[in-house]
């Protein structure tokens, strides 16, 4: 039965929900051999790791369809170091997942320009809060500490060029991450898996791709 929406209803999820009507009349319904296909499993060649902010969702930066991709999402595209501590780890279990069970054979990492969490880990504004206050935002971007410090030395924690530069050490820390994992590293090893840093510019709405030998960051022609 379809639920009937209130005046009372928060604006928030009228606008949701009318998103979602025009979804269920161009986006499923057209494609209803597709999505029953979709029902029986996933089979994605590609995992995206990307920054949970608004405005850069892989699906309509790559303009692909339901089942293309296996996307995780997080504060300034991180990937924490392989591990076996205690505690939840969402990150990893998603890559073990992806890499294990689902096969995919490329993973890209794709930070984005204007990142609040890349920033905040540059100037450290979260730094001695609390959980709930900032802590654990400090805490999870304080993975960039090693990539910030030279940065911070060289071009200070304020300014686009020191903030881009945080954002291009990122994805080259996520990725360098990436590669503590066995799995990761014996599947690169073995040529059944890649490996790509990626960035999107929200300025211009270029994509660029990382020469990892070189270290640069150029856009896709």
């Amino acid at each position: 039965m379809k639920r009937r929406m209130t005046q009372a209803s928060p604006p928030e999820l009228s606008r949701l929900i009318k998103g979602y009507h025009r979804f269920r009349e161009t986006g499923w319904t057209p494609n209803r051999e597709r999505w029953g296909r979709l029902r029986d499993g996933q089979k994605p060649d590609v995992m995206i790791i990307a920054c949970s902010d608004s405005r850069v969702d892989p699906a309509q930066i790559f303009d692909v369809d339901p089942g293309e991709i296996f996307v995780v999402r997080n504060v300034a595209a991180l990937v924490p170091p392989f591990e076996t501590t205690p505690g939840h780890h969402g990150v990893s279990a998603a890559l073990e997942f992806a890499v294990q069970v689902l096969e995919v054979s490329h993973i890209v990492v794709m930070g984005h320009g204007m990142c609040g969490g890349c920033k905040a880990a540059l100037t450290q504004e979260m730094h001695g809060a609390q959980p709930g206050e900032g802590g654990f935002i400090a805490d999870w971007i304080a993975l960039l500490d090693d990539a910030r410090h030279p940065i911070a030395a060289r071009l200070g924690t304020e300014g686009r060029a020191a903030e881009q530069a945080m954002e291009f050490a990122g994805v080259q820390v996520s990725l360098q991450n990436l590669r503590t994992f066995p799995c990761i590293r014996r599947k690169e090893r073995d040529g059944v898996l890649k490996l790509t840093g990626a960035f999107f510019a929200i300025s211009d709405g270029l994509l660029h791709l990382l020469d990892e030998a070189s270290g640069a960051f150029s856009p896709v022609e």
